[in-house]
């Protein structure tokens, strides 16, 4: 058993959480911006609270953040009672927040410096794979360092892999984010399609999941997509927040992101809709409304 700290109990951070305490039996010690719901996880959940990410971090081996953005990151790492001044030697910070690879390999040198381990983690699997403990975990950082911090992150995963150093586990995000873009915009357009033709839409599902069209979205989405409803998955306003980073990384590293770039317009036309916390398969919303206006 290993003392564990958690900062961030958010959408994700709140289950996965649960599970380093409950699956694995680790004594956690929970940090959250409002301080009721750090409060109301240790009621739920058991372990203990503290008032700030430094307090939260003293003594632990392992100290995992599910956050925001970058600038989240920075506050609850290196900032003013950030983690980083209380972590012991040979301790490791494992960062799940989808953030910039720049952020990473520079917190990985902070964490050098200072004689302890940082692994860059960011997830996928959304809401429900938290709950279940099933995510998909990209991660970066020194191999010595991922092999220790490897058995603990699988208390909320299915897979866990090592990508590179410092950074490439947000590299690996952003494809993931990228490739969603793409697959969500064409299965919206494919429903569109067969309903402005009239034909039954879950027949067609049916049909062609089975072959070369099918996908994750197509088995998850596409029914409440038919549906219209949009509160089953990752909000729009995290995907912005996620393909700015990756179109900001594109035009770092010479990458051309046509689709990507026109999907997080549509996107941006969503928030325009007032979808900001739709899911981001609501895709689908934005061309049923074109078609109605025509």
């Amino acid at each position: 058993m290993a003392k564990a700290a958690f900062i961030g109990l958010g959408v994700m951070g709140y289950h996965m959480a649960a599970h380093l305490a409950h699956r694995r039996g680790h004594e956690v010690t929970v940090y959250n911006r409002t301080a009721e719901r750090a409060q109301a996880w240790v009621g739920e959940h058991g372990g203990a609270h503290a008032p700030t990410p430094a307090e939260a971090a003293r003594n632990a081996d392992f100290v995992f953040a599910c956050v925001g953005n970058d600038d989240d990151v920075r506050q609850v790492t290196i900032g003013p009672n950030g983690a980083f001044s209380a972590m012991k030697a040979g301790s490791v910070f494992i960062d799940n927040t989808t953030a910039s690879a720049a952020l990473a390999r520079e917190l990985d040198a902070a964490a050098r410096q200072a004689g302890f381990g940082f692994i860059d983690a960011p997830v996928s699997g959304g809401e429900a794979g938290a709950v279940n403990g099933a995510l998909t975990v990209m991660c970066g950082g020194e191999a010595e360092v991922f092999a220790r911090a490897r058995p603990i992150i699988n208390s909320y995963a299915k897979m866990v892999g090592l990508m590179g150093p410092a950074g490439a586990g947000q590299l690996t995000k952003m494809v993931n984010q990228i490739c969603i873009a793409g697959l969500v915009q064409g299965l919206s357009e494919g429903l569109h399609f067969a309903r402005r033709a009239g034909l039954d839409v879950e027949a067609v599902v049916e049909v062609i999941s089975k072959g070369a069209a099918g996908s994750w979205q197509m088995d998850n989405r596409h029914k409440t997509m038919n549906a219209g409803q949009y509160d089953h998955g990752f909000a729009v306003d995290w995907m912005r927040k996620d393909l700015a980073i990756v179109l900001g990384e594109a035009d770092a590293n010479g990458a051309a992101l046509p689709v990507t770039a026109l999907v997080d317009q549509f996107y941006k036309d969503i928030q325009n809709m007032g979808g900001n916390r739709w899911d981001t398969s609501s895709l689908l919303a934005r061309l049923e409304a074109i078609a109605g206006k025509r």
